[in-house]
């Protein structure tokens, strides 16, 4: 257990704080007797319906592992398979935003919500949870393409812009799988948490590209067959996971389609069953399909455009130049010529230099703390763009140490200021040129006056590249917002905590193998009496009596919750389906 316990503090200890910040321990003294229960009838319930129509990775993956049946896995178990093909994974709290989940992928980190499912949403939850993650990303993940693919997917998303509205949707989304997980919350708030929901859902906005990056990989990771048209195989972990989905979704109800660049635009609802999936015939496509789309991204066109989408983020974002030069801040303003490029840009706040993804020395978020601004294109009545320029070109337009300047852009913004100094690229291409007493204007309007301290005047005649983010990942130690919508932690009845121990008395009987029939008859009668709407310990109670007649006594118990509970009907048939056909219990 400890190399794989030192590798995951050597993954944690690699990423950079802004993720950190995410980490939370698994606690695994959390998990109850009942918790336990509904992992085991999961799992087992998986193993027996999913090993014929589960891509082949998926039992392999949950052998090498050594996931016991019977125990919810901690993430240093989990941590054995990923070790070796170079994951790892980490517990965390429910949803985290978008861009920080794609860069944990990035990292090639599983993040996993630690929480597990109410026995109430045992057959699909909306909230991450620990069933989900375990058994369906983790094994998956022993296929080296599909492996790549997820990695590939993360560095890709981490860079996708985002809007404001996919944060207000995160955040619903968020609230509303807390509320739907924690016991006690009255059924108004959780009404009035899907239709916050349902609201933001039906605003019908254009999909941002972290959008359409999301629709990606619900359509493949979360809810993905692998195959042909006529034969497919399930892969997506919200199909693996759920024993309710999984098991019509191969079915003729629901459409098949295969898998393009089209599903960027295919939106979905994670509050109900999928009308329709999308089937690619190996992971190696997905790939191809990825790499087509990601060259529709701001990442790789830059532009106006690029710009603009991060300024309507209003969050982090890059832009690059086509010196080399990365600026990362929440971008507030850009002017345009009449060929629509880009000759002004702006940002607000906290804002950071750098170049092939490090931060200049000099130019972090301390020196430009209020802000930074720069004109962009060529000079006027010069053919050459400054970024061009030999020493001896910019000697002999006066771009030199010590020279006071006066110039001005096509665009008809001027400069003038005294000439500090500049920084070049590893190319030797002018980057930078720092200005004191400097003044900048475009027509009436001052754009930068010499009270603001040094002008340090990025040079680029175009954006090369846009992108969610810092360039450099040590720049901004807050990068990403932790939400203020925390995880419910209520306190138990008594009845709660004898039903409880019900169960962990039934655990240790199974586990141990030494228990009378008076004892799983006390303990169910008890059950009848206390909990009669408990339908779970009736089926465990009848897996260890079966053909004995305290066995037939807890079959007609159980017959008789199918006549009076329809909803819970097939879950307890399943239940006596599985205890016929004795799926093992461990993988090892």
């Amino acid at each position: 257990m400890e190399p794989i316990k030192n590798h995951s503090e050597e993954v944690i200890k690699r990423l950079p704080y802004h993720l950190k910040q995410f980490i939370v321990p698994q606690d695994y003294e959390q998990y109850t007797p009942i918790n336990q229960a509904v992992w085991r009838y999961v799992m087992r319930k998986n193993v027996v319906h999913l090993k014929d129509i589960a891509h082949e990775s998926y039992i392999e993956g949950l052998k090498k592992t050594g996931i016991d049946i019977n125990s919810i896995p901690s993430i240093y178990g989990m941590n054995r398979i990923l070790k070796e093909i170079g994951w790892a994974a980490v517990a965390v709290d429910g949803f985290i935003p978008p861009n920080a989940f794609m860069e944990f992928q990035a990292n090639k980190v599983l993040v996993i919500a630690s929480e597990i499912r109410q026995l109430e949403h045992i057959e699909y939850t909306p909230a991450p949870d620990i069933i989900h993650e375990a058994s369906g990303h983790a094994p998956i993940i022993a296929s080296p393409d599909y492996a790549e693919f997820l990695r590939r997917l993360g560095d890709i998303g981490a860079k996708a812009i985002l809007s404001k509205y996919d944060i207000d949707l995160y955040e619903a989304v968020r609230k509303l799988s807390i509320l739907k997980e924690a016991p006690g919350v009255k059924e108004s708030e959780i009404l009035a948490a899907e239709e916050e929901v349902n609201v933001l859902q039906n605003q019908h906005h254009e999909f941002s590209e972290m959008a359409q990056i999301r629709n990606m990989q619900w359509w493949s990771v979360e809810y993905g067959l692998v195959g042909n048209m006529d034969n497919q195989k399930i892969y997506g972990a919200g199909l693996l996971s759920s024993i309710g989905e999984s098991e019509w979704c191969l079915s003729d109800k629901v459409e098949k389609i295969p898998y393009s660049i089209g599903v960027a635009q295919k939106g979905f609802d994670i509050t109900k069953p999928q009308p329709q999936l999308y089937v690619t015939p190996d992971f190696a496509y997905l790939m191809e399909v990825l790499e087509e789309f990601a060259n529709t991204l701001s990442v790789r066109k830059g532009g106006y455009k690029g710009l603009q989408k991060l300024i309507d983020s209003k969050t982090v974002g890059t832009i690059e130049l086509s010196t080399g030069l990365q600026i990362s801040g929440v971008f507030t303003k850009l002017i345009l010529n009449e060929d629509r490029e880009v000759v002004y840009f702006k940002t607000d706040g906290p804002t950071a230099l750098a170049y092939r993804d490090k931060e200049l020395v000099g130019h972090g978020i301390e020196t430009h703390k209020h802000g930074y601004s720069s004109p962009l294109g060529m000079l006027k009545s010069v053919n050459l763009p400054i970024e061009n320029m030999t020493p001896v070109d910019l000697k002999a337009y006066n771009l030199y140490d010590g020279q006071r300047l006066s110039f001005e852009f096509e665009s008809g913004v001027k400069v003038e200021g005294l000439n500090i100094t500049g920084f070049r690229n590893v190319k030797g291409k002018i980057m930078v040129i720092q200005l004191e007493d400097c003044t900048v204007t475009y027509g009436e309007e001052i754009l930068f006056k010499p009270e603001y301290g040094v002008f340090d005047m990025a040079i680029g005649n175009e954006i090369t590249s846009a992108f969610a983010g810092a360039a450099d990942n040590s720049s901004f130690p807050n990068l990403y917002s932790v939400s203020e919508t925390k995880t419910i932690k209520t306190k138990k009845t008594k009845k709660e905590i004898a039903l409880e121990n019900l169960y962990q008395s039934v655990r240790d009987y199974r586990t141990s193998s030494k228990f009378s029939e008076d004892n799983l008859e006390l303990i169910f009668n008890s059950l009848k009496d206390n909990h009669p709407n408990d339908w779970l310990l009736p089926l465990e109670l009848f897996e260890l009596t079966n053909d004995t007649p305290l066995g037939f006594k807890i079959k007609n118990y159980l017959e008789s919750l199918i006549k009076t509970k329809p909803k819970i009907t097939h879950l307890i048939k399943s239940g006596i389906e599985l205890i016929k056909k004795k799926p093992p219990f461990v993988y090892k």
